[in-house]
């Protein structure tokens, strides 16, 4: 995760937005309603997809997407990174499928939000074939110069129980 803020966002580790980076035991591990997925491909963890029970907060988001997306309610998608020698094998999709399939199963949740950075080579269309964009960011600069923030909503799909769901094994890195 720490690669990715540095190598693929240009600036690197930022205490205020970051902070689950370095607590991943205090943030994913140790909260029933968080969770954080990986893949690793030779002892090495190669994707990472991260969900948090917390909307966007106001500052710097708009007071109207915050309401939208209350915290508890609200699972938040983040950190959602696949290392660049490892894309385009299906690895973000099938973690953000399964993310989705837990979070739909899981008692409170009503939507499932994220927001990215879709200066990042190939994030803004991936996520446009998964997702619906509730508001595209970038006029407002509400990260500041550089980061071109687009939010989106995964529709909520709750599967009975025992229907598990169906996934491509391109995801699999042998």
């Amino acid at each position: 995760m720490l690669d990715t803020l540095y190598h693929e966002f240009g600036y690197g580790y930022v205490p205020r937005w970051h902070h689950d980076v370095l607590d991943i035991e205090g943030t994913y591990l140790d909260d029933p309603r968080h969770l954080l997925l990986v893949a690793v491909h030779d002892g090495e963890v190669v994707a990472t997809t991260g969900v948090r029970s917390a909307g966007p907060a106001h500052p710097p988001h708009p007071r109207w997407l915050a309401e939208r997306y209350p915290s508890g309610s609200t699972a938040q998608l983040v950190r959602v990174y696949v290392h660049p020698e490892h894309r385009r094998r299906g690895l973000a999709r099938t973690l953000v499928h399964t993310a989705c399939d837990i979070i739909a199963n899981m008692p409170g949740y009503k939507s499932i939000y994220l927001h990215t950075n879709v200066n990042v080579e190939g994030v803004e269309t991936f996520w446009r074939s998964m997702a619906e964009e509730v508001f595209d960011a970038r006029t407002t600069g509400e990260h500041g110069p550089g980061v071109a923030t687009v939010h989106f909503e995964i529709p909520m799909r709750r599967r009975p129980a025992g229907e598990a769901a169906q996934y491509s094994t391109a995801g699999h890195i042998p």
